[in-house]
């Protein structure tokens, strides 16, 4: 992904529910995921989380405010990770949006009938007057060595230049996708 131009962001280590969690777990949860993909990627990712289950405690939001790492949440779930096909979730997200107006849409890349129904959404919103847009940031993420070298450990030092890229990702295809959507880029 980010070798494609994508911007990456994090989501914590293990996708637990932070706001169930002590603040110092929750804040180890946050950096050792920051840290992960700094591994996977040999460099620092943007300065960007999203917390699990949508769910966020006042205390959390603020440390990451002091690490200056921006948050994102959502205003439409497609809700893909129950809908398994790929006509189904393009229906929950046009309608969502259709009600709303416009909107950050939470999609699952790892649910196999939103990877199908990706390139034809796509094509659906733009027709729709939708705008697609990349959200970019200045500066990355400073992570934490005590953690970088924790993963770099636990991990084997491995990144993203070791271990074929072909093994975990899919490219989708569509006609003239580049040429439609390259303002995504």
């Amino acid at each position: 992904m980010a070798a494609a131009g994508h911007t990456i962001g994090s989501h914590t280590w293990s996708h637990l529910d932070l706001s169930k969690l002590p603040a110092d777990q929750a804040k180890d949860e946050i950096e050792k995921g920051i840290s992960a993909i700094r591994v996977a990627l040999g460099q620092p990712e943007a300065p960007l989380f999203r917390f699990p289950e949508l769910r966020h405690a006042p205390e959390l939001i603020s440390y990451l405010g002091t690490r200056n790492v921006g948050i994102f949440s959502t205003d439409v779930d497609s809700f893909d990770f129950k809908i398994h096909k790929p006509e189904g979730v393009i229906a929950s997200v046009l309608t969502k949006l259709k009600k709303n107006g416009k909107g950050i849409v939470l999609m699952h890349d790892f649910q196999h009938a939103t990877s199908i129904a990706l390139p034809e959404l796509l094509v659906q919103l733009r027709a729709g007057g939708y705008k697609i847009v990349q959200v970019k940031t200045k500066e990355p993420v400073t992570t934490i060595a005590a953690h970088d070298q924790q993963l770099e450990k636990e991990l084997g030092g491995a990144t993203a230049n070791v271990r074929a890229i072909s093994s975990v990702v899919r490219t989708i295809e569509a006609p003239d996708f580049n040429d439609r959507f390259s303002a995504v880029r």
